[in-house]
């Protein structure tokens, strides 16, 4: 009859082999808490958040290594750095990372080189993925083309319109030069001033096309 191997494998915490263990507890809060709801018998368990979960570990370090070993366990406490942490009460949880929340330690008279220890370790979830910019405030998530806006057209009027505001711009600043010249004492102008009429009907007609490019891209949005 072949024997059963009983041997388990030694906890790890980061590369330090935690070899004496006496004991070794996991908890975890699952994060309910009680809504009283009028008029019903007892409360209602409301789930909010899943805490993480919580392992205490005793054990002791003794013979020839144990005061290098008490050195190694004092630094990655003192640290406050992410570990990794195996140990076959923890196989069946999905544990990534933990910290030293607390670590104590004693030593008594007469035992030289033999420490009694107890170490707490919270596990460390890892963070969301950082927030990103993206357009309309996040509305292409939930899809533009769904909510009825034709996002293609935006590209054609803004154009428009921006060939439209430039040509308004130069006509006006045309304008201004030529008017100047009536100001001139002396100064027969003539025939100079005769374009002033047709430039001003111009400037008429690219405001009317401003307005239809913009009534254009109000209704894009409706």
């Amino acid at each position: 009859m072949a024997e059963t191997d009983t041997t388990r494998p030694i906890p790890m915490l980061g590369d330090i082999l935690l070899q004496y263990i006496q004991r070794i507890e996991q908890s975890v809060q699952s994060g309910f808490v009680p809504v009283a709801i009028p008029g019903l018998a007892g409360q209602v368990m409301q789930q909010t958040e899943r805490h993480s979960h919580r392992i205490n570990i005793h054990g002791v370090m003794f013979g020839d290594t144990a005061k290098d070993d008490l050195e190694t366990l004092q630094t990655a406490a003192t640290e406050n750095s992410e570990l990794t942490f195996s140990a076959s009460i923890t196989d069946a949880l999905d544990i990534q990372h933990v910290v030293i929340d607390t670590f104590r330690v004693s030593e008594e008279a007469g035992r030289p080189s033999f420490y009694q220890y107890a170490i707490s370790l919270a596990e460390s979830s890892p963070l969301p993925p950082p927030a990103t910019l993206s357009g309309f405030g996040g509305l292409d998530d939930f899809g533009l083309g769904d909510l009825g806006f034709d996002t293609d057209i935006l590209g054609d009027l803004v154009d428009e319109v921006s060939a439209i505001t430039d040509a308004i711009d130069q006509a006006t600043q045309l304008l201004d030069q030529l008017s100047a010249l009536t100001n001139l004492d002396g100064l027969n102008v003539g025939g100079l001033l005769e374009p002033l009429d047709s430039i001003a009907d111009g400037v008429g007609t690219l405001g009317n096309d401003l307005g239809d490019a913009l009534d254009g891209l109000l209704n894009g949005f409706s």
